[in-house]
């Protein structure tokens, strides 16, 4: 009985480097075939391998349904010259930047942190009273970063092409409710960038990731 191929993997590919990505694979797969979209370029190969290629800030220009045609494309969408909002919190701490040009220079950034103790394995009342405590200070920590995101973002809200968020979902979700952001996060692009605590060294590393191609590759015979 045949055993079953590993499941589908994802890779990240820079803009400079998607082009050789895109010839490396129909060399190693055979002849390949592309289906275009707005946000996703489908490689299909002889050998029944698929890489699904999502492009960062769609859409993707359209252009020849033909592998090399859509790698150039996609080498130039993802490396354009855009100004780009990143906005990245964990509970108890934030970090907010502005990149623009090609490749992308950090303008204008924050960080910071707020103080969220852990939770309390004390129960009864006591455990009452450090939840409440907790809340007030994760809204506090919440509220200091939103007021980071409107320092920095407001003097280049004209001029933003996109806007990226990340660090923890579930935290960056208690800021969709705050009516000063909505300028910003109406222009959030589906990627969320799951990174470490939000330090001035990991916001200076995103546009490597927001930038890149993602790709899901699935094996083939």
């Amino acid at each position: 009985m045949a055993q079953p191929g590993p499941g589908p993997r994802w890779v990240e590919v820079a803009p400079e480097r998607i082009t050789g990505w895109v010839t490396s694979f129909a060399a190693r797969h055979g002849e390949t075939s592309a289906e275009p979209g707005p946000g996703v370029v489908v490689l299909r190969a002889a050998d029944g391998a698929v890489a699904e290629c999502h492009v960062p800030f769609p859409p993707l220009p359209s252009g020849a349904p033909a592998p090399a045609t859509q790698a150039e494309l996609m080498a130039r969408h993802a490396a354009a010259d855009r100004t780009v909002a990143v906005l990245l919190v964990r509970l108890g701490g934030y970090a907010a930047g502005v990149f623009s040009g090609a490749p992308p220079r950090l303008e204008a950034s924050k960080v910071g942190a707020r103080q969220v103790h852990g939770r309390s394995a004390a129960g009864g009342w006591s455990q009452h009273r450090f939840a409440r405590r907790r809340e007030k200070q994760a809204a506090t920590a919440l509220d200091a970063a939103a007021d980071t995101a409107v320092a920095v973002f407001g003097p280049h809200l004209r001029r933003l092409d996109a806007v990226v968020l990340g660090g923890d979902r579930r935290t960056v979700a208690g800021l969709r409710d705050d009516p000063r952001l909505a300028p910003y996060l109406d222009r959030a692009v589906e990627r969320f960038l799951t990174v470490p605590d939000p330090r001035l060294a990991v916001l200076r590393e995103t546009p490597r990731m927001f930038r890149s191609v993602r790709i899901r590759i699935t094996d083939g015979d």
